[in-house]
């Protein structure tokens, strides 16, 4: 067992940080990434392809929404430990990745210190819960309440609510997720008529008021 190390395969768009991931794994000598990918595409070929102990997937990647990519390779390889790389806080995607199968949510402001913990954890078959993330799922525990409106949106509805919300127009929208200005729209209509708001103003204050947004 001492002889195997754990295998890791890195999915982020970002060349910089792909590269700081692994300077931080080569500091190790259980740990060894075995490939690397721009995209949800690439992942998905290489998660099948591979024999990968664990996969960091970025939740934002050009092609498809990084919780497609989670749910597409989890179905196929269900023994992979998937753990989901962000730049949102834990209270935006955290229990919304872990109930779509991630092992593990980790913001990648506290990826430099975390990371290896975390990549150690869920090679074992366990879930990497921080302490923000296991806060949020205390204080779900034994609440029985109505499904809160942002709970209703799928995952690129949900991810499309908290851009706006950030401040980004429809076009900027569809530049960073790789969508035309209309798949956008669409899903904004959408996830206005399921939150039963009029406009952008309303889901802003909707989303600082319930802490799924940063100003």
């Amino acid at each position: 067992m001492k002889d195997h190390k754990i295998k890791v395969i890195i999915v982020d768009d970002h060349a910089i940080l792909r590269v700081g991931i692994n300077q931080i794994i080569l500091a190790t000598d259980d740990i060894e990434v075995i490939a690397e990918a721009p995209n949800g595409t690439e992942a998905i070929k290489l998660a099948r392809e591979l024999n990968a102990d664990v996969l960091l997937l970025d939740i934002s990647l050009p092609d498809r929404s990084g919780m497609d990519v989670l749910k597409y390779v989890k179905g196929e390889n269900s023994h992979i430990a998937v753990l989901m790389l962000s730049t949102y806080m834990e209270d935006q995607y955290a229990v919304r990745a872990l109930k779509s199968g991630a092992a593990g949510y980790l913001c990648k402001q506290s990826a430099s210190t975390d990371l290896l913990n975390a990549i150690r954890t869920v090679a074992k078959g366990k879930k990497f819960i921080t302490p923000e993330v296991a806060e949020i799922l205390a204080n779900q525990v034994g609440m029985e309440k109505p499904q809160s409106p942002h709970e209703t949106l799928s995952d690129r509805e949900f991810q499309t609510m908290v851009m706006i919300s950030s401040g980004l127009s429809v076009g900027e929208i569809a530049d960073q997720l790789s969508l035309s200005v209309k798949t956008v729209s669409m899903y904004r209509t959408r996830l206005l008529d399921k939150m039963h708001l009029r406009h952008n103003a309303e889901l802003t204050h909707y989303a600082i008021k319930n802490n799924l947004v940063y100003n």
